[in-house]
């Protein structure tokens, strides 16, 4: 049984430019072929069983032909898997998704294209270049920017046609041959004085854009050291930088920041570093693992009406307990007598999907701000149920006690994650890193024990943010030197610490 292909533009970089469609095939697929241009987050989004396969392409230097690439995804293929070719920007402009097109059809293989935002345009779009203007140029032209030596180079481009024409340029894949390029076009009538811009990693925290002309250009990519992967954009067009770059003015343009994070969390705090211009580095720290047959949980939902609070102090906590609920036939009408308390956005939003609005969220996300709510509502005839993780700290429980009774139901665990030591201390060693951020005192403890004492000192050479007073506390205690603390323990709070570091 022969399985399909699906040829997907990745877009030019920017992990938020993939479309919906793009995104289904990477999580539907079984083999994901991926090259050098492709955002390698988008990896993360696939099963947990899919196969990764790397064909990247670097200048002359590839990893696999293209032959072999053809090969490696019709043989797939014909396993009967689902196979997803995932291509930096468009899969037809200058991707030879063309190619790869033509080699299924011939193998009588199914395929289908899944277009994707091209660098000629989405790569201009964040240097703050639109390809067209009314004003500057009614048309645009896309041009491979892989020159040749022989005469056959020169009738495919027609360079006179180029120099002549009112429109804007693009020459992708071309700074290896930009000497000829501008060379070529002032030969033929191009003045010397038009605007160029050379925008190398578009759309990504790195992109570095630089403008001159079209005489100097080549010697100021000289100076700039200009590398692959760069467009070279030719017209008027590039005098609206000034005007419309607003990528590079985002807060967190090219900062790189550590995230330690559970592995399988979507990670709120990345996000917006994402969005606000930044690089966000995730480090898995801990392995989330439920706790399998669990009757405590079980018996605790059959008798949830005996209870008058509910606390749920995480998203994994929320998940799992609603999941348990459903298998047991109930839904969140057995919740009506109970009052839910939350800790912390992302458990509320989690709830919030059930279409459940919490009774007591704290103002600040910690059991200390959730105990001081509760201290002066409950009753000694209360009783409270707390399912949540085992590794959690006793502070709710050990209060809550004292008052009325209280129910702690372990429903989940964390483990430490040591799959990525050797690529944490890489990270920590490449010098290329502005901030890390700790959300907990559980990923403090845990980054630690990963890493290894005899390696802290790598930690305390960056920029250390806590999340509060608590997560502070737990890395001063492990001698680490924290940078600045947020003043409301939210993720907007670490945000705006690090936007307002000067």
């Amino acid at each position: 049984m022969k399985g399909k292909v699906y040829l997907v533009g990745a877009g030019p970089g920017d992990y938020k430019l993939l479309t919906l469609k793009g995104l289904e095939c990477i999580k539907n697929s079984d083999v994901i072929v991926y090259d050098r241009l492709a955002n390698e987050n988008y990896l993360k989004e696939a099963n947990k069983n899919c196969e990764f396969i790397y064909v990247g392409k670097k200048s002359s230097n590839h990893t696999l032909p293209q032959e072999d690439i053809n090969k490696v995804i019709s043989d797939k293929a014909k396993e009967g898997k689902i196979v997803t070719r995932l291509k930096g920007g468009d899969p037809y402009v200058f991707g030879r998704g063309g190619e790869e097109g033509e080699i299924l059809k011939k193998e009588g293989i199914e395929f289908e294209v899944v277009p994707g935002i091209t660098s000629a345009i989405g790569g201009l779009c964040y240097a703050g270049i639109p390809i067209t203007h009314r004003d500057y140029a009614s048309s645009f032209h896309v041009i491979t920017g892989h020159l040749r030596d022989d005469d056959k180079q020169n009738s495919e481009i027609n360079w006179n046609a180029l120099a002549n024409i009112n429109g804007t340029l693009v020459f992708l894949m071309g700074i290896a041959n930009l000497k000829k390029i501008s060379t070529n076009l002032i030969k033929e009538g191009k003045p010397k004085d038009t605007p160029v811009a050379l925008i190398n990693w578009a759309t990504r925290y790195n992109q570095k854009v630089i403008t001159s002309t079209l005489e100097n250009v080549y010697e100021k990519s000289l100076i700039e050291n200009i590398k692959p992967p760069t467009l070279i954009v030719v017209g008027d067009v590039v005098k609206l930088r000034d005007k419309l770059n607003f990528f590079e003015n985002k807060p967190l343009f090219s900062k790189n920041i550590i995230v330690t994070r559970t592995r399988n969390e979507n990670s709120l705090l990345s996000s917006k570093i994402s969005d606000l211009g930044g690089n966000s580095i995730e480090i898995p720290t801990i392995k989330i693992e439920k706790i399998k047959n669990n009757i405590y949980l079980e018996n605790e939902i059959k008798n949830i009406k005996d209870y008058t609070y509910l606390i749920l102090t995480s998203k994994n906590a929320v998940e799992i307990f609603f999941d348990k609920l459903s298998e047991l036939n109930f839904d969140s009408r057995a919740l009506a007598n109970l009052k839910i308390c939350v800790i912390g956005t992302t458990t509320e939003k989690e709830i919030k999907k059930r279409g459940i609005n919490p009774d007591i969220v704290p103002e600040k996300f910690v059991s200390e701000s959730l105990f001081e709510k509760l201290k002066d509502i409950l009753k000694p005839t209360d009783k409270v149920l707390i399912p949540g993780s085992k590794n959690s700290r006793d502070f709710l429980v050990d209060k809550i006690s004292k008052i009325c009774d209280v129910k702690e139901v372990h429903t989940y665990e964390t483990i430490l994650d040591y799959d990525k030591k050797e690529e944490i201390i890489n990270i920590l060693d490449s010098n290329k890193v502005d901030y890390i951020t700790f959300a907990s005192s559980s990923s403090v403890i845990n980054f630690v024990n990963i890493i290894g004492d005899k390696n802290l000192d790598k930690l305390n050479k960056l920029k250390v943010i806590s999340i509060g007073p608590i997560t502070t506390n737990t890395a001063k205690n492990l001698n680490i030197n924290v940078y600045k603390e947020s003043d409301i323990s939210t993720i907007d709070g670490m945000i705006d610490v690090i936007i307002n570091d000067k």
